[in-house]
C-alpha cells in the first residue's frame, strides 16, 4: 500500500506498540481496531483499515468451542449442548478461510488474507464471498482473488480460491511449493 514507509515488527501490548508513536521512536503503528475497542480506546487510531485495504489473517475473530471425548463419553450430553452454540454461518466461513491457508501451506504468520462473508441469496440458501490476499514479505507483490459459492460447500470454495491463487503465482510470493 505504502512502499514509501519503512515498515518494523513491533512486539508488546497495545500500550507499548501506542507509546512507540508517543515517544517518536515510530511515526505510526498499525494495530487490531478489535483491541482498541476492547479497550475503549478506539478514539486514538488516526484511521481505520476495512477488508478492502488489509485482508484480515484466516479465521480471525471466530471462537471455538471444544470439549473432551472423555468429558463426553456417557451420553453424548455436553457435545450436543456446545453444538447449540453453533453458528453455521461462522464455521463456513472459517472453514473456507482455513482451507485457503492450509492449501497455500502457510503458517500463521504468513503474509495471507482471506475473509469469507455471509451472502443472502434470494433463493434462501447461504452463499459465501471469499477473499484472499497473499503479499510478499517485501510488500512488493500482492495476489487478490475472489470467489462466490454455497456456505455448504465451503470447503471446496476455499479449495478453488487456493487453486486460482497458486494459478496466479501465489507460491512464488509466499515461498511454498505448487
Amino acid at each position: 500500500m505504502r512502499p514509501d514507509l519503512d515498515v518494523r515488527p513491533v512486539r508488546g501490548n497495545v500500550d507499548t506498540r501506542i507509546g512507540k508513536v508517543s515517544t517518536g521512536e515510530f511515526d505510526a503503528v498499525v494495530v487490531a481496531a478489535a483491541g482498541l475497542a476492547r479497550l475503549g480506546r478506539t478514539n486514538e487510531a488516526s484511521e481505520i483499515f476495512g477488508p478492502d485495504v488489509m485482508v484480515p489473517a484466516p479465521g480471525q475473530g471466530a471462537l471455538a468451542i471444544e470439549c473432551r471425548a472423555a468429558d463426553d463419553a456417557i451420553d453424548g450430553r455436553l457435545a450436543r449442548l456446545v453444538q447449540l452454540l453453533d453458528d453455521f454461518p461462522t464455521r463456513a466461513a472459517v472453514v473456507a478461510e482455513r482451507t485457503v491457508l492450509a492449501g497455500l501451506e502457510a503458517g500463521c504468520t504468513a503474509p495471507v488474507g482471506a475473509l469469507a462473508l455471509p451472502l443472502d441469496d434470494p433463493s434462501g440458501s447461504l452463499n459465501l464471498h471469499l477473499v484472499a490476499v497473499v503479499v510478499s514479505v517485501d510488500g512488493a507483490t500482492a495476489i487478490r482473488r475472489s470467489a462466490t459459492g454455497p456456505a455448504t460447500e465451503a470447503h471446496e470454495l476455499g479449495r478453488r480460491l487456493t487453486v486460482d491463487l497458486l494459478t496466479a503465482g501465489a507460491a512464488d510470493v509466499v515461498g511454498v511449493r505448487s
